[in-house]
């Protein structure tokens, strides 16, 4: 898996004469692989040659059981687009009805964490400092009769592909039961999972479309003005919403990764600069690419805020971080490099939850970069 994430998946089928797996994948970091290729390859990392495509089977029997048989996940069929995953994901939302219609909490935790994201805010944020703005909302916008309780939705949406909890010990309690006393004491973060996240941060049209459908399914057509302005959201009419995506980002980050990519293949990253002492080359491409994807903002999931300040020439205060240390070989390439605000810096280079904080930033990098992929 760790050399398909260092070539990419067609140089990597192509290389060992595989083709694309048409039903059975291997599911890991958020990301599908080739299981029939990985196992081939695999193979030479135990006897020094690959297995060739026709000497062996693919299947469940087969590749699916040993990788099961590993605590590998394996999933049928490739993924949807992941347009077409987050609008399936919240078109299958349950919609529990009140005396007034359809309950609104969901939705209007999901607006929030929309408007969120249209805004470039972090994705995840504390309980302490989310209750009192979706109580608010709740309160406001809410049916007549339902009482304004974010923690039941908080809690329903962590069993779905687009919500994330994290920073709390055991497991996540049922929504039906008592969790405010859960949250109180645990604390956790929660939010978008990143690549939906990172979806509706990049795609306005994808954002557009979301609104609609909760729009559609919990509002019947008529979600308040107000409470699409006070989350940061606009009408799925304006234009500002709804014009094509302009690929200009997409197109340069995806031209900084090929550039990379063909430099890692002529060998370039494993030369060595000769200074008072001996360092790898770093790449100008692999940090320009970062700092598109992050538009600006860290990329921190649980940052508490970056500074207001720009730099002289005008731009973010963000520095690009090798998560596995370039010093130590990691990877000089966005799926594991990740831009980080002063703080943020600080906290993974010697804080005392640095070590937890690593960990989450190696799976945000991965996520966001395989995002960004996804789109072509």
């Amino acid at each position: 898996m760790a050399e398909c994430d260092h070539v990419g998946r067609d140089r990597f089928l192509e290389r060992y004469g595989f083709e694309r797996a048409r039903q059975y994948f291997l599911y890991h970091d958020g990301v599908h692989y080739d299981s029939k290729a990985i196992i081939g390859v695999a193979y030479r990392y135990v006897t020094g040659r690959p297995l060739a495509a026709g000497q062996f089977s693919g299947g469940q029997r087969t590749v699916g059981r040993l990788l099961e048989h590993l605590d590998f996940k394996v999933v049928t069929d490739e993924p949807p687009l992941p347009q077409q995953r987050l609008l399936a994901l919240l078109g299958t939302l349950r919609v529990a009805n009140t005396p007034d219609g359809p309950a609104r909490h969901q939705p209007i935790t999901l607006l929030w964490a929309l408007g969120r994201a249209a805004h470039h805010r972090p994705r995840l944020v504390t309980w302490e400092d989310a209750h009192p703005e979706l109580r608010s909302l709740m309160r406001e916008y809410g049916q007549p009769s339902s009482k304004a309780t974010p923690e039941f939705p908080l809690i329903a949406l962590a069993r779905t592909n687009l919500w994330e909890l994290r920073g709390h010990v055991g497991p996540v309690p049922a929504a039906h039961g008592k969790p405010i006393s859960w949250l109180e004491e645990q604390h956790p973060s929660f939010g978008l999972t990143a690549w939906a996240y990172e979806l509706v941060v990049s795609d306005p049209s994808t954002r557009a479309e979301a609104v609609d459908t909760l729009d559609g399914l919990f509002f019947d057509g008529r979600i308040p003005d107000g409470l699409l302005k006070e989350v940061g959201l606009r009408r799925a009419d304006d234009t500002n919403m709804t014009r094509p995506h302009g690929t200009s980002a997409l197109e340069t980050y995806l031209r900084l990764c090929g550039e990379i990519e063909a430099a890692e293949a002529r060998g370039d990253h494993d030369r060595m600069r000769h200074t008072a002492r001996d360092q790898p080359v770093r790449s100008p491409a692999a940090v320009k690419a970062v700092l598109v994807r992050s538009a600006g903002r860290c990329e921190n999931p649980t940052c508490t805020g970056q500074p207001q300040d720009v730099t002289k020439n005008g731009g973010p205060i963000l520095e690009v971080d090798h998560v596995q240390g370039r010093a130590i070989w990691g990877r000089d390439h966005p799926i594991q490099m990740i831009a980080l605000c002063p703080n943020c810096h600080a906290i993974k280079t010697r804080g005392r939850t640095a070590e937890q904080l690593t960990e989450l930033l190696r799976l945000e990098a991965r996520s966001r970069h395989s995002a960004w992929l996804s789109r072509t």
